[in-house]
């Protein structure tokens, strides 16, 4: 592996983020083409969690936009702050008398860049160099989506009011997505692209190890070979990922528990499993799962 690229690793996981050689490579790649990372995968392998461990390790603000059904530009990019204005005017008109010239002046005033309230993508321009975090972009439609595509192009956006803001240092940009859709392929075409699988069964050991020290290496690979068998198994409607993994040894940890048994395995599902039937199905198996 080269040695930049096992550098950036080491740096990742001194944030406690583990990442293989290849999400390594691929990260690398992305900063130094300055081209977004596109990242896919089930929910709970780490793809947000990539966003904020390479803001830390590159000292670097981060900047998270959270798309969902109905995000459009005006979210994403900017809004005026329409009180401010409205008592701004006000006391223009006190000091003027009602002079219409002066109201004039004063309208224009109204849209200066002290009333902008600047959304995640105009605040990631503005602040550069900034990790500019796009989160579940899946959720997002095709009309968010093609305005994506021209800001990520030129990095840069127009305001009516001021003219055009452009980043004086392109954002280090991460777009996750949980594939509840297709995404389109002129968005995948402008990133690079990376699928990130949950972790083999001593990749999480030592995930936990790394975010969890307190719990022990024994109760971490206890912990994880269940949740291992639960994924394998595929009977679940939602398998847990690894925040959910550790959320359970932490658990079990505030417990006390140094072996897990079925007992406390079963009281401590919640933080597991966050369906009934699921829950129903973990309980169920418990037995067999920890006599392995």
């Amino acid at each position: 592996m080269d040695t930049r690229v096992a550098d950036l690793a080491r740096r990742l996981g001194e944030t406690g983020y583990l990442c293989d050689d290849d999400l390594a490579t691929v990260l690398f790649l992305s900063l130094q083409m300055g081209r977004p990372l596109l990242l896919e995968g089930e929910p709970g392998t780490g793809k947000t969690a990539l966003a904020e461990a390479v803001s830390v390790a590159l000292e670097r603000p981060l900047i998270r936009l959270q798309c969902y059904e109905g995000i459009d530009a005006t979210q994403a990019l900017y809004d005026w702050d329409f009180p401010r204005q409205i008592l701004h005017l006000r006391a223009l008109e006190a000091l003027s008398g009602g002079d219409r010239g002066d109201l004039a002046e004063a309208e224009k005033s109204l849209y200066d860049e002290r009333f902008l309230l600047a959304r995640p993508v105009l605040a990631a321009l503005q602040q550069s160099p900034v990790v500019l975090l796009i989160d579940e972009v899946d959720r997002a439609d095709d009309e968010f989506e093609a305005f994506l595509l021209e800001v990520l192009s030129t990095f840069q956006v127009t305001i009516p009011e001021l003219g055009t803001i452009q980043a004086s240092t392109p954002p280090t940009v991460v777009l996750t997505s949980n594939r509840t859709r297709e995404l389109h392929d002129a968005l995948k075409r402008r990133c690079l692209y990376h699928w990130i699988d949950h972790p083999g069964l001593d990749r999480e050991v030592a995930v936990v190890r790394s975010r969890a020290p307190e719990v022990s290496e024994a109760l971490a690979r206890q912990v994880v070979g269940v949740v291992q068998q639960l994924r394998a198994g595929n009977d679940l409607l939602k398998p847990p990922g690894v925040a959910e993994t550790l959320d359970w040894a932490r658990a079990l940890h505030h417990l006390g528990t140094v072996e897990l048994d079925v007992e406390t395995a079963a009281r401590t599902l919640g933080a597991l499993v966050k369906y009934r039937d699921d829950a129903e199905r973990v309980r169920a198996a418990l037995d067999r799962m920890l006599d392995r």
